[in-house]
């Protein structure tokens, strides 16, 4: 029987090399269109780009206030001299304290957008979590993913960029686009002044967000060896602490545990909604002593309560966090 040939037919490999930015953005796709594949998924990118076209149409609804000609002059002539006097004033209520109008009713408005965007997040981490890290631990790839030339910190940066991605589509997009929209439809340049400050604290809200947020995630998907219990403890995290937190006989050690309560409390700490109220029923005029009473009240309900305990606590986490997946991550 005549052998085979064996010869070899050997070339140099002439491709250019893609380098490392090529690797950790293989590890960050294949996660965002597993993500992006579900249907769940997709429902809240409806809910988090809605919220951002109600947010433009609040403000523009608010800028025809003081707009000559907007809605509301003119909805208010078809009612009488009395309703129009009404309605001009409060064009020109506005006009006068820009400041505490067009800056309350951004920060009121980035405020509330935020507390939606950071739900959604959080949910959608829960979609997240399992394919972080979990499953590449449970079926043991973390030995042939970590393998030269692959390294620790390519796989941490692909996994970190699929965090970043579904925060970036579900809070930053929504929160830019809204404001552009909104400054695309304003009467005046006041929209833009009063509107940077709140826009600035809503952006620096989601950096601090997206840090915290990543280092729980990574650290909860590090820790379990099924999909099953990584999502049990997310859960347990952010819900079941969530609602001991917010009770009002539990001790502050444990509300400090619950990274959702310490994100509530930084959240009002840095957008300041009750201050916004509060100045509002002091110095605007042509309030009755009820409505600003209200008013007053509100902002104290909203105000924070222990930000200094909520950053601490929120440092606490996230280095424990990051911890858990440094420590993880290696392959068994």
């Amino acid at each position: 029987m005549p052998l085979l040939p064996t010869t070899l037919e050997l070339s140099r490999w002439r491709e250019k090399p893609e380098g490392l930015a090529h690797r950790r953005w293989a590890i960050a796709s294949l996660g965002i269109k597993r993500v992006m594949r579900l249907k769940f998924f997709r429902l809240l990118l409806i809910v988090a780009w809605g919220s951002a076209l109600a947010v433009a149409g609040i403000a523009f609804s608010f800028g025809q206030a003081v707009a000559t000609g907007g809605w509301l002059e003119s909805f208010a002539a078809h009612f009488g001299p009395r309703v129009t006097a009404i309605a001009s004033s409060t064009g020109a209520l506005i006009l006068l304290y820009p400041d505490i109008c067009v800056g309350g009713l951004f920060t009121l408005l980035f405020w509330v957008q935020a507390g939606v965007s950071m739900v959604l997040c959080l949910v959608a981490l829960t979609l997240v979590i399992p394919g972080l890290i979990t499953r590449d631990r449970s079926s043991h790839a973390l030995t042939i993913y970590l393998s030269r030339p692959l390294t620790t910190v390519d796989y941490l940066l692909g996994k970190l960029g699929i965090i970043i991605a579904a925060l970036a589509v579900l809070w930053t997009g929504p929160l830019l686009v809204s404001w552009v929209l909104a400054m695309l439809l304003s009467p005046n340049l006041d929209f833009l002044t009063y509107s940077l400050a709140p826009l600035g604290h809503a952006l620096l809200f989601n950096a601090v967000a997206l840090v915290v947020l990543a280092s729980i995630a990574l650290g909860v998907s590090a820790s379990a060896h099924s999909s099953s219990r990584a999502v049990l403890a997310w859960l347990g995290a952010w819900l079941i602490l969530g609602v001991i937190a917010n009770l009002g006989h539990s001790p502050t050690w444990l509300r400090d545990m619950s990274f959702s309560y310490d994100l509530d409390q930084i959240r009002r700490s840095l957008f300041q909604p009750g201050a916004a109220l509060v100045r509002a029923a002091a110095e605007l005029p042509m309030l009755n002593s009820d409505l600003a009473k209200h008013l007053h009240n509100a902002g104290e309900n909203i105000s924070p309560h222990g930000t200094g305990q909520a950053v601490a606590g929120l440092v606490l986490l996230t280095f424990a966090g990051s911890l858990v997946f440094l420590r993880k991550l290696r392959p068994e």
